[in-house]
């Protein structure tokens, strides 16, 4: 029977919204919606799809572990798939999962062990013969990101278990970040005129994003152990209780406030009694994990295609307020987006008074249909800046007024675009975003200048001594001396620097500005496109579509900025202070060599060159070279242990050279 029309909209309009909520939370770090909500309108989906077996799609979100797997970190598939937890705001749900263990097992009844439910980035560590050798997100259960110098940068990660530690053991537990650090963190932000981190959790993601290990260093994150993957060894371990115990005693935090309950009544006044204690720990916690305690047992109950059945984990309910919304602020961050920030009358919200609220974005707000002036629950379930749930529409008195979005950006009054449910400026010299801008330009991969970190930037822009990029470049001694804590032979290296970084050419100045849609490699193609800053600023719209992994959008948003005021200036001052906007990458292509024409990724670490130099060399003879392998790769380089990449690569017959096999066919 073919579904009802209404239900079929409903499904497929729950889908495309969900997967925006798991992209948000996962993998852009940026929440659209609170957990609560998401769970309910999940809730929905999973009944309306059993009523409709016949629209089943094994890309639903009732289908899904976790969020897609972060661009800039090598993916790498898990040994053993990391499931999610299926998770309940009801008692009633708890005693009712018990019943089923109870029944899977038989009737016999088990132990359980209760755990506090810890609100941040799922992790799994692998140790090789007591050494850390991995740290792998959760990414979508199958495979995640490799993320391990970061790990290492965190304290509380043992790089070498004590003695007794078996030869392979992989834990799964969560890195987050102290309530102490989110508040230094979100307070060093506001006052550099950043966006703040929603919740400690999206602050632990950013970090663990981060290219640099210094920033989780500088971010005070915590690891706390709570499961296992592939292990060889430690078979006298029966059961979970013991096998935390074990943990500990190998050097690995696990949680204090953890509990053996003997029957589902000691199970729910666990569940009660640590309700009134968890905002004491000092860190997030949204809900309390029940597992059976036996491995035997756990086996025995088996799991879903998303879930075991032997764990649940309760949630506690957000706690909400209603007030009043006076007004929204459009707040610009480093990336250009503007993000709506209301405030409110002030109402008491999980133990503070709290005046402000996010709004997330303008779709969101189309969505909720909130309006200022409109009596609003507010919800702040763990999170120190709290959200706009929805707005009371059956309280309004038609005084109310529609949210509308800003043509201008608040800040500089440059264009505003919408990007799907984003708003940004355009104007990549935004007073807003020029600071993380200006990071980014002398920041590796860029321009390159050694010795220009964060704080040296940071002091540059609060003197007024930067106010533009070109300004790096017309810094003298006296400028660098005056600043706090800056020695002679500082000074004399940071102008050697900014010196010879001038001469990196066309590519790396593109890439270094920020441009929307310009990265590194998009910059690469304009640089063998052009010969100059002057021929790109000439080239008309039709010309730059026409170039690889451009298209209509990328060249219309590249053309829209080369035609503002600020562009053109840009490029005119930094020619000024002497940095090189010719292209260094503008050579015809070597029609003999075998790698003319060729897509190009490589993988895996290399003997005789830096990843960085065989680009160039390729890139240099004609080849386009990637970051992932698709059905459009010709050939993947592989030197020492080649991961993921080389296993897609096979999979799709894409032809596979050595190192050795690269050298020989290089010129001389």
């Amino acid at each position: 029977m073919a579904p009802n029309q209404d239900d079929a909209a409903r499904i497929n309009e729950l889908r495309a919204l969900l997967h925006r909520a798991n992209r948000a939370y996962y993998v852009d770090a940026d929440p659209l919606m609170g957990d609560a909500e998401f769970d309910r309108l999940l809730a929905e989906l999973a009944d309306l799809e059993a009523a409709h077996p016949e629209l089943d799609d094994p890309h639903s979100p009732t289908r899904r572990v976790g969020g897609e797997p972060l661009e800039g970190f090598e993916t790498v598939p898990h040994a053993q798939r990391m499931m999610s937890i299926d998770n309940t705001y009801s008692l009633e749900d708890v005693r009712a999962w018990h019943d089923r263990v109870v029944k899977g097992l038989e009737g016999a009844v088990p132990g359980y062990v209760c755990e506090p439910k810890i609100d941040g980035v799922a992790i799994s560590l692998r140790y090789e013969q007591g050494a850390l050798a991995a740290a792998i997100t959760r990414g979508d259960g199958e495979q995640g990101d490799l993320v391990t110098a970061n790990v290492r940068a965190i304290d509380s990660v043992p790089l070498r278990l004590a003695d007794g530690a078996p030869e392979l053991l992989e834990v799964r537990g969560e890195i987050y970040m102290p309530d102490a650090s989110f508040q230094r963190v979100n307070e060093e932000r506001a006052a550099a005129g950043e966006q703040l981190f929603a919740n400690a959790r999206n602050s632990t993601a950013g970090s663990l994003k981060s290219l640099d290990s210094n920033v989780v260093r500088e971010r005070g994150l915590r690891f706390t152990a709570h499961g296992r993957g592939e292990i060889e060894g430690l078979e006298d371990v029966s059961d979970y209780w013991t096998f935390l115990e074990r943990l500990r005693s190998l050097g690995l935090p696990v949680s204090g406030a953890s509990s053996r309950c003997g029957s589902i009544e000691e199970v729910i006044e666990r569940i009660e009694r640590f309700d009134r204690e968890r905002g004491d720990l000092g860190f997030a916690i949204d809900g309390m994990v029940v597992r059976v305690d036996r491995f035997d047992q756990q086996e025995e109950l088996g799991a879903t295609s998303k879930a075991p059945r032997w764990c649940i984990a309760f949630k506690y309910p957000a706690e909400q307020a209603e007030t009043r919304l006076l007004r929204v602020d459009w707040q610009v961050g480093k990336g250009g987006t503007l993000t709506p920030r209301a405030t409110m009358d002030p109402v008491f919200v999980s133990g503070t008074t709290v005046q402000h609220a996010t709004l997330h974005n303008i779709e969101e707000i189309r969505r909720k249909d909130v309006r200022v002036g409109d009596l609003v629950v507010v919800e702040k379930a763990g999170e120190i800046i709290p959200q706009v749930i929805e707005a009371r529409v059956g309280a309004r008195t038609g005084e109310e007024r529609e949210i509308v979005a800003p043509e201008a950006c608040p800040e500089c009054t440059g264009v505003v675009e919408q990007e799907g449910p984003k708003l940004y400026c355009t104007n990549p010299e935004c007073p807003a975003q020029f600071r993380e801008r200006l990071k980014w330009f002398v920041g590796r991969g860029q321009m390159d200048i050694d010795g220009f970190g964060e704080k040296l930037i940071d002091q540059l822009c609060d003197a007024g001594l930067v106010t533009h990029f070109a300004d790096i470049f017309t810094l003298d001694r006296e400028d660098l001396l005056a600043l706090e804590r800056m020695g002679e032979t500082s000074a004399d290296n940071l102008l050697a620097a900014a010196e010879a970084s001038k001469s990196r050419g066309l590519s790396r100045v593109l890439a270094g500005l920020g441009i929307r849609h310009i990265g590194t490699s998009a910059a690469k193609t304009l640089a063998r496109a052009f010969p100059d800053a002057d021929a790109l600023l000439a080239a008309d719209e039709d010309a730059i579509a026409e170039l690889d992994d451009f298209g209509e959008i990328t060249a219309r948003a590249l053309r829209d900025y080369l035609d503002t005021a600020s562009a053109k200036e840009t490029f005119q001052r930094l020619a000024e202070v002497g940095v090189e906007l010719a292209s260094r990458d503008h050579v015809e292509a070597d029609l003999d060599s075998p790698f003319n024409g060729l897509t190009i990724v490589i993988t895996g670490t290399l003997e005789a060159f830096t990843r960085p130099e065989l680009t160039e060399r390729l890139e240099g003879l004609g080849a386009k070279v990637t970051g992932s392998v698709s059905k459009k790769t010709d050939l993947l380089i592989a030197g020492a242990s080649a991961g993921s990449k080389l296993t897609k690569a096979e999979s799709l017959g894409i032809e596979v050279w050595d190192e050795d096999r690269v050298r020989s066919s290089l010129p001389d």
